[in-house]
């Protein structure tokens, strides 16, 4: 660990996302650069190797910026499916806050389940929003982010 590694960064896509403080943890520990994207000023911390970019406002702006700087190698966190298709098309891999990564053998069902959702609430079904982050997702997301952040390590030696 401490092995610094300049060509793994890890994108978080900011302005709701619920593991930004466990990002910094894991990152700092492995010496990984992190860029955090948000459509306004976001705090971050002022150890590590934490990059604060705000876009302007609007909508997909942060993750038109994402998609366009991510790539092979690279750690996208996101909840967004439809940027992290666009991220997995580029070589990057995608995990989202809750610990399920996305992956080109998941992301054509997600992608469709989402056009689902959409297509009830325009009906007006109540479809509901995402559950609250419990204990249990932070876990998970934590030990996932720690093996994908290995598994890129060992592709990269």
């Amino acid at each position: 660990m401490g092995e610094r590694m300049e060509s793994l960064r890890i994108f978080i896509d900011a302005d709701a996302c619920p593991v930004k403080d466990e990002v910094y943890r894991v990152a700092e520990r492995f010496d990984i650069e992190v860029i955090v994207v948000s459509n306004s000023y976001m705090r971050t911390p002022s150890k590590g190797r934490v990059t604060g970019v705000v876009v302007g406002s609007g909508a997909d702006i942060a993750d038109d910026w994402i998609a366009e700087h991510a790539g092979d190698g690279d750690i996208v966190i996101s909840a967004d499916i439809p940027l992290a298709s666009r991220c997995l098309a580029k070589g990057a891999a995608v995990l989202g806050p809750t610990g399920r990564p996305f992956t080109e053998d998941n992301i054509g069902d997600a992608l469709a389940s989402r056009e689902l959702m959409s297509q009830l609430r325009d009906l007006g079904m109540n479809t509901g929003g995402p559950a609250p982050l419990q204990k249990a997702d932070r876990s998970r997301f934590l030990q996932q982010l720690d093996q994908l952040i290995q598994r890129i390590r060992r592709e990269k030696q």
